[in-house]
């Protein structure tokens, strides 16, 4: 079984040696490099090319396939690191040390009980709840259990920001850019609350963000685990994060490889620069709201289909096409009517996925000894062939992270209605690390709107409008 883990990490490096021979190595002078505010840009629909903060969290090069956490190379992480070190890499800006390490994992194992929580939430029909609903409603409870923010004492006001409402600055104004911020959070528990013996007091805190990151988890597994028909299983304070993760949705201890494989799923979500997700939660954290809150504002940005979803969407094509046989044919079809075939495209990347690079070889690892799940990696891999050769030349449309992250995980017995819920469990490692960085030097998310609207319209009694 270890020659099998080790045999995944020359998968990784082989993947990492392949990447690196096609893309360059320089980055984007344009957009690494610290803002000197104001700056220029040019502005897409969406927002589209707007730059909103600097960061030192992640970076996200489309147009060579390149994807970094804090400096290091997603494919250097996959192969050697797990998805606790990269959960504190992202949030604390460093590897931790081995004592760090441990620290961090005891913290993770205390805060991945949730039992006052789930009790709770069982209070409602979970059963008949969509999982990514159950999971937004779990991170309120976790609020709600862990600090007193919920209760009328706990209810922030103007008093907590060194200053008040951006709207009382002239907006109409050009944007200067400060060197400190204007509106931060006080480096202290907002107000003194009941008295508890409870770090999580402090809603902006690391602690605050540890608990959300073992959390997350918990609720999801538990929610598999009410789909089946089954009851939640205590975490195993001896398994890592992805082992218990998936023994609690399965009730089955995995073995070695299932856990190095969800380890490496996990650490390919961790982060992708100012996503949908990710700039829900800053909009939300720069209100001085709190990081329950705003990760609950994450999850409800992932929830949508143009965000999440993908992964879900093709197993059920490649399902509906059945066999390798088929897909010339489909594919065929399916341009024709030119509608979109999942997994393929991104927002950001006209390269290669630097994450599909690494899931492709994983899942025909995986997948070699299953019958259903290898019927579904020959149907994905003679798909992918036909989209490139189709559209890949000329449109630079490459299979993403959701064309083979489905297939590893229905490989692994999770259901594809838990699939965008494992994205929030690994992405909240990156929502929480970007929304601590960006309060230190806080300022309230305030775009403007091009007014397109009529002028010096007059007002009509009711009784003479028609």
């Amino acid at each position: 079984m270890q020659n099998d883990v080790r045999k995944i990490t020359d998968i990784i490096l082989q993947a990492a040696e392949k990447a690196r021979k096609e893309t360059s190595s320089a980055p984007e002078p344009e957009l690494t490099r610290s803002v000197s505010w104001p700056m220029q840009c040019t502005v897409g629909p969406g927002l589209e090319g707007a730059i909103a903060c600097e960061s030192k969290v992640g970076y996200v090069n489309g147009s060579k396939g390149w994807l970094i956490y804090r400096g290091y190379d997603i494919f250097d992480l996959c192969a050697h690191s797990t998805f606790e070190e990269v959960s504190f890499l992202l949030v604390h800006g460093h590897l931790p040390t081995a004592r760090e390490l441990e620290t961090f994992n005891a913290k993770l194992v205390s805060y991945r009980r949730l039992n006052k929580t789930l009790r709770r939430l069982m209070g409602f029909a979970v059963e008949q709840m969509n999982a990514m609903a159950v999971l937004r409603m779990g991170t309120l409870l976790m609020r709600q259990e862990f600090t007193y923010m919920d209760q009328e004492e706990g209810r922030p006001t103007t008093s907590d920001a060194i200053s008040a409402d951006e709207d009382s600055i002239p907006m109409e104004t050009t944007p200067k850019g400060h060197k400190h911020a204007i509106y931060e959070f006080k480096n202290q528990v907002l107000r003194k609350g009941p008295q508890r013996k409870n770090p999580l007091q402090n809603t902006w805190g690391v602690e605050a963000c540890y608990h959300l990151i073992a959390g997350v988890a918990t609720i999801t597994a538990a929610t598999a685990r009410v789909h089946q028909g089954n009851m939640p299983i205590e975490p195993d304070p001896n398994l890592s994060h992805a082992a218990n993760f998936l023994y609690m949705m399965t009730g089955r201890k995995p073995t070695p490889v299932e856990e190095r494989i969800m380890d490496i799923a996990l650490i390919l979500h961790a982060d992708h620069g100012m996503n949908a997700s990710t700039f829900a939660s800053m909009v939300t954290a720069s209100t001085l709201s709190d990081i329950y809150f705003s990760v609950g504002s994450g999850i409800a940005a992932l929830n949508g289909p143009l965000h999440g979803g993908a992964n879900e969407q093709v197993i059920y094509m490649l399902r509906k096409i059945g066999s390798p046989e088929n897909v010339a044919a489909w594919t065929e079809k399916t341009l024709t009517k030119k509608k979109k075939i999942s997994g393929f495209g991104h927002r950001v990347y006209n390269a290669y996925d630097p994450r599909a690079r690494i899931l492709g070889p994983v899942a025909r690892f995986l997948t070699q000894a299953s019958g259903d799940s290898a019927t579904l990696f020959a149907i994905a891999q003679k798909l992918e062939k036909e989209v490139i050769t189709r559209l890949g030349k000329e449109k630079n449309i490459f299979p993403n992270v959701d064309f083979y992250s489905g297939i590893v995980y229905s490989a692994l017995g999770i259901a594809p209605e838990i699939f965008t819920p494992i994205f929030a469990v690994s992405r909240v490692s990156g929502w929480t690390a970007r929304v601590l960085e960006y309060l230190q030097n806080n300022r309230i998310f305030r775009p403007r709107a091009l007014y397109s609207g009529d002028f010096d319209k007059s007002y009509v009694p009711l009784n003479k409008r028609r």
